[in-house]
């Protein structure tokens, strides 16, 4: 049987421990990453200042998705515009040239805002791999407290350094209470 495992024959996704307070939890964060594990995440009924650094967790990739969305959509209404009133349906009004660009800056500014707030919503759901309506987390026997009064600390089992036994053992030294191993779904 190998470490990740279990009587039953499927697998754990993880360790999963509680601990009473944000500092607590900081502090075990800051420990677990210096340990060596890399695939850890904390669930807190409030942010905490500093858990990402402590997490060791690099900034979002989002606000590039959203730069590059608005700068096609400033490109398309550009072109959009452009192939309307110079190529499909070439009009001279008053001796005026067909295009000229600052009447378009209201049509652009709309698509530049369009395309990234589409891209804003639906990338946050891509890189948080949502809807997940269930998560093996939520079989943790008091895991339903981590919108109330609770912090707890997970391990992935997909971590290379995640073994059974001496993960629960390290999280329960680091002051962790409830230290269970949850079931992959």
């Amino acid at each position: 049987m190998n470490q990740t495992g279990n009587k039953s024959g499927g697998t754990y996704w993880g360790a999963v421990a509680e601990f009473d307070s944000a500092a607590a939890i900081y502090h075990a964060a800051e420990k677990v990453t210096a340990a060596g594990y890399a695939r850890v995440d904390s669930h807190t009924p409030f942010p905490i200042h500093g858990m990402d650094r402590a997490l060791r967790q690099g900034p979002s990739h989002l606000g590039w998705f959203v730069i590059c969305a608005g700068a096609t959509g400033i490109v398309a209404a550009q072109l959009m515009m452009w192939w309307m009133n110079e190529v499909d349906y070439r009009m001279v009004t008053s001796g005026k040239p067909p295009y000229t660009w600052p009447p378009t800056i209201p049509i652009t500014f709309e698509l530049m805002v369009l395309f990234s707030a589409l891209t804003a919503v639906f990338g946050m759901f891509m890189l948080n791999r949502l809807p997940r309506h269930h998560h093996p987390i939520f079989e943790h026997s008091t895991f339903h407290r981590v919108t109330n009064d609770k912090f707890f600390l997970s391990i992935e089992a997909a971590d290379p350094k995640f073994d059974r036994t001496q993960t629960v053992n390290f999280l329960r030294d680091l002051g962790g209470k409830n230290v269970e191993l949850v079931a992959d779904a």
